[in-house]
């Protein structure tokens, strides 16, 4: 059997929290201790302008802002992937270029989120982004905001270009991330494959999953690191044991009735943990009283 070719990412890698003390201004200091925060739980990388980082919410200076902050602030310790989605195909391209100018690693590309594409202009869409984009690529897989699935047979049409390198899923769908895990064992055994939602990240990895994209690892990032590890040794009875904590820091992500809960929810338990302002950009607010108090209740008992 020929050797597996080195992936360039896997582990746990937080989809940064964005924080923010108004509609378009950084907390900076926050958004400082946030970064080594994560760095000091052992993660492996960093996403900004995902989900999770409000990117459809933010203007295009603070995006470039944030970009220019986070790459400096980590300052090559671990990778820096830059979310580029946009609806707007040459606003991908800038955003991109700011990524590359400030040093980041790689750009995350999903598909465009106002108009479904189809699968033939979806292929042709990555195509032409792919020949223009200064860094290689990571497709992410999310269609509950994009409405739009990425299809294996598209990614198999995709694997021959080597500017792409690999995939985040954030489907939930585990038989479409095994077809994926089959293709690229098959065709591109150098693509890293990561999971989105969390709670899925130590079956992904025990599926031959190469790690995941979790948001709660803002919050407590060894711990994802531990479950991860965890998951990678075989060590069924620790990754049980942590999987037990994560699932009940998970319950922050049922309060309240807001499509946003999940942002609203860790934005607020970072808040609480004093490592940054919990404002969310428009049309969002922050949790109120009763649900901060939730929160806290939750976090006190994950540290227990």
């Amino acid at each position: 059997m020929a050797p597996v070719p080195a992936r360039p990412f896997s582990g746990v890698i937080p989809p940064l929290a964005t924080p923010l003390t108004d509609r378009d201004t950084l907390d900076q200091p926050g958004l400082e201790r946030l970064v080594e925060h994560v760095l000091a739980g052992g993660v492996s990388g960093l996403f900004i302008l995902g989900t999770t980082g409000e990117a459809p919410s933010l203007g295009y200076r603070l995006r470039g802002e944030l970009i220019e902050r986070v790459c400096r602030l980590v300052d090559g310790r671990v990778p820096v992937l830059v979310g580029v989605t946009d609806t707007a195909f040459v606003e991908s391209v800038a955003i991109a270029r700011k990524a590359a100018d400030a040093g980041a690693t790689a750009v995350v590309l999903t598909t465009p989120y106002y108009f479904p594409a189809g699968q033939t202009e979806l292929l042709a869409y990555i195509r032409n982004l792919l020949a223009e984009l200064p860094l290689p690529v990571m497709l992410y897989n999310i269609p509950v905001f994009t409405k739009v699935v990425i299809e294996i047979d598209t990614l198999r049409q995709l694997a021959d270009d080597a500017r792409i390198l690999g995939m985040k899923d954030s489907g939930g769908d585990l038989d479409y991330f095994d077809q994926l895990l089959q293709l690229r064992d098959k065709h591109r055994p150098d693509w890293s494959v990561l999971m989105g939602p969390e709670a899925l990240l130590g079956e992904a990895v025990r599926r031959g999953g190469d790690g995941g994209v979790a948001g709660g690892a803002n919050i407590m990032p060894q711990l994802f690191v531990d479950w991860y590890t965890a998951a990678v040794s075989g060590d069924d009875a620790r990754f049980e044991q942590i999987q037990q904590r994560i699932f009940k820091l998970q319950e922050i992500y049922s309060i309240g009735k807001y499509a946003s809960r999940h942002i609203k929810a860790t934005k607020c338990a970072l808040s609480l943990l004093g490592l940054c302002d919990d404002f969310m950009a428009e049309p969002f607010h922050r949790f109120r009283p009763p649900h901060r108090k939730q929160v806290q209740e939750i976090l006190d008992a994950c540290q227990a």
